[in-house]
């Protein structure tokens, strides 16, 4: 995968994947990485309503939605492809501005707790998995750190493609 193409990759899938219509395909993608079952998915138009700020390099991030699981657990998620240069600051940046995007609503909504799931195109952790969670407690339970890593290179593609993580790791290395 070309790592400038990354940044590119993040724009176009939230184009496309980012909009009222496809919300089953972003359900299906994050309740098969993160294992629950999602009763309520909403977009935040946040990445969209900041797009045009920002240089087209740093225009990443796919999908920033807000969700409540079927056990009532509401959290922010967002969804990026990161390349290879500085890529523990750009996790860490994605993460507090879809994290700090909770300020910018009038709706009087709860501050809750925000995952990244973040797709790299390289070997980054020690780990031999190519899906780890990084978790960083707080002190107060809805400022916790959770930062899924999905290194697509570690991945060895399966033929079995009924399990919802694998079908969608294979799409993602392949395209």
């Amino acid at each position: 995968m070309n790592r400038k193409f990354i940044s590119k990759s993040n724009r176009i899938l939230r184009k496309v994947l980012n909009s009222k219509d496809n919300l089953d395909i972003i359900k299906d993608f994050i309740e098969s990485f993160l294992d629950l079952k999602i009763k309520n998915i909403n977009l935040n138009p946040y990445l969209k309503s900041k797009a045009k700020n920002l240089p087209s390099e740093e225009n990443f991030g796919i999908a920033d939605v807000r969700i409540k699981s079927e056990d009532e657990r509401e959290l922010n998620i967002g969804i990026q492809f990161v390349d290879g240069y500085y890529i523990q600051n750009k996790i860490l940046l994605y993460y507090a501005q879809i994290h700090a995007n909770q300020l910018c609503y009038d709706d009087e909504r709860k501050f809750v707790n925000t995952i990244t799931i973040n797709l790299v195109d390289l070997n980054y952790l020690n780990s031999k998995d190519y899906f780890n969670q990084i978790s960083i407690p707080s002190k107060l339970k809805e400022n916790n750190i959770e930062l899924y890593i999905i290194e697509l290179p570690k991945f060895n593609y399966s033929i079995n493609l009924e399990d919802k993580k694998t079908a969608w790791i294979t799409y993602l290395k392949r395209r």
